[in-house]
């Protein structure tokens, strides 16, 4: 895409971005595969603007950042995660709340793993937790054609279609349907790669035992994420110790239903924001955090399985 907006040159790259400002708790949007920090447009309002600081950005290979250079590596989940939290780093975040949509919801549980004490709790949108095999997606994701395109590095017109009702519903809109065309075909099968071929945590370890406050908040209709996978895991801080669904929506619920997703976001930052109060924000002069160098308030609590 071709939208102009403030850019970071990091150490793997440009990487375009967007940021409300702001002194309240930041939130840090994290895109799916073919998409970009556009498909948050309908967060970056109030009442949100006015109590957080929202941040969005482009993964490499997508929206205004630049591609990988070397895909096989710049492409994987672990350097997405890097790269995130180099964003953080470059905005001088101490701590965030993380909401991921599909891709980047994976993105935001391998920061729950590797990076928990940068985390003021996480979301996970069209984001199934994994274990590790190779039966692990066919449990978690609906198994048809469309799937595959996932893997596939070069998309025909018909196949951006597809990827494009898969992912944002039937309604066709303009500006997604670009984001899918710009991004670096050379991504999707080194990052699906990594995705299911071990490049990962054991995510359903992870939820099951990470310190974090984990919300999950998808399309009850989701064609991609099986919802109903979701109750048979446990979780050791579920947010108000179930999975919420918004009846009607598909893959991207905070896009299709904003109002519906902005609400639940709101009281979960709000919740957050009692828990972790400020500063957020690193001090000047002060180097970019590692990720053991300060505590997580949340206590690990007995893992509880999802309700509807």
């Amino acid at each position: 895409m071709t939208i102009a907006c403030p850019t970071m040159r990091l150490a793997s790259g440009s990487i375009g971005y967007r940021d409300s400002g702001g002194k309240g708790m930041p939130i840090l949007f994290i895109h799916g595969v073919c998409g970009s920090k556009e498909v948050f447009e309908h967060q970056f309002t109030a009442p949100l603007t006015d109590m957080f600081r929202l941040i969005a950005f482009d993964l490499p290979g997508h929206g205004a950042s630049e591609d990988a250079a070397h895909p096989a590596e710049g492409y994987s989940i672990r350097a997405l995660t890097n790269i995130s939290v180099d964003v953080m780093n470059y905005l001088r975040l101490k701590q965030a709340l993380v909401v991921g949509w599909s891709l980047g919801g994976h993105i935001a549980m391998e920061l729950m793993a590797r990076f928990p004490e940068r985390l003021a709790g996480a979301v996970a949108i069209g984001a199934p937790p994994l274990a590790p095999g190779r039966l692990a997606p066919m449990r978690a994701f609906h198994v048809h054609k469309g799937m595959l395109l996932g893997r596939k590095a070069r998309f025909t017109t018909r196949d951006a279609e597809r990827w494009q009702e898969l992912c944002y519903g039937p309604e066709p809109d303009g500006m997604h349907f670009a984001a899918i065309l710009r991004a670096d075909g050379r991504m999707r099968p080194e990052t699906t790669r990594s995705l299911l071929r071990g490049g990962i945590a054991d995510q359903r370890r992870v939820v099951a035992t990470s310190p974090v406050p984990l919300a999950l908040i998808n399309g009850a209709d989701d064609p991609i994420m099986r919802v109903k996978y979701l109750e048979k895991l446990a979780y050791a801080n579920l947010w108000e110790e179930r999975s919420h669904l918004i009846a009607g929506a598909g893959h991207a619920p905070f896009l299709s239903h904003p109002n519906s997703f902005n609400v639940l976001l709101h009281r979960f930052a709000s919740d957050m924001a009692r828990r972790f109060p400020a500063p957020y924000l690193i001090e000047k002069g002060q180097a970019p955090l590692s990720p053991s160098a300060f505590g997580h308030a949340a206590a690990p609590k007995s893992p509880r399985r999802a309700a509807r």
